[in-house]
């Protein structure tokens, strides 16, 4: 990795969920997918902190960086409580942040990263947006797909993926740890130029 100042490595990787039971597996919840499979590779088991209300961890990942793990628990219109908790009490700068949630314009089986952006709708960002003041932060959005027209938004972002997508998730959720990996290594733009237009095709 190069000394130049502007490589940006996350230190605070946070993943947008709702926590009652009844969310598990949905669309909305692939952030808190996300972050349980990073839990799991790098052996950083999640545990409750009242001070940041989520569920948190911190160690060190492969590469041989420090990191923070969040799930925040306020629901997600309120994300943006428990992510400034974190980056306050950490002294954390929003440039170290990477934010991981679900994006209906993504097909499934892709990701995108970004160093900044809009919402766009998504009420978790727009929460951690408000409470951080702005807008520049990293974030890795998952595709979750459109919903096919039978069903309305909501009841598409709440519901659970289709048997024949699940073999699709498991795939970009690897992918997923794999990117971020490259991100604490070599920085969040070399992860953008390798992964961001990967695609999970499990038909070839």
């Amino acid at each position: 990795m190069t000394s130049d100042s502007t490589v940006l490595i996350p230190e605070v990787i946070v993943g947008l969920g709702n926590p009652e039971p009844k969310y598990d597996q949905t669309r909305h919840n692939i952030g808190f997918a996300a972050v349980d499979e990073l839990a799991q590779v790098w052996r950083m088991p999640l545990k409750e902190n009242r001070r940041f209300q989520g569920l948190f961890a911190e160690g060190v990942a492969p590469g041989g960086q420090k990191v923070r793990l969040l799930k925040p628990l306020t629901y997600m219109n309120r994300s943006g409580q428990s992510v400034r908790a974190v980056t306050d009490w950490y002294k954390v700068k929003p440039q170290s942040l990477l934010v991981i949630y679900d994006d209906l314009d993504l097909p499934v089986g892709k990701l995108r990263m970004r160093l900044s952006g809009s919402a766009g709708g998504h009420n978790g960002m727009k929460s951690i947006i408000a409470h951080l003041g702005g807008q520049d932060f990293p974030r890795l959005r998952i595709g979750i797909g459109k919903s096919d027209g039978n069903k309305e938004t909501i009841s598409h972002v709440l519901g659970k993926f289709a048997p024949e997508e699940s073999k699709t998730i498991e795939e970009i959720l690897y992918v997923s740890v794999k990117a971020i990996e490259l991100s604490l290594k070599e920085g969040i733009e070399k992860s953008m130029s390798r992964y961001n237009g990967f695609s999970v095709d499990l038909n070839n």
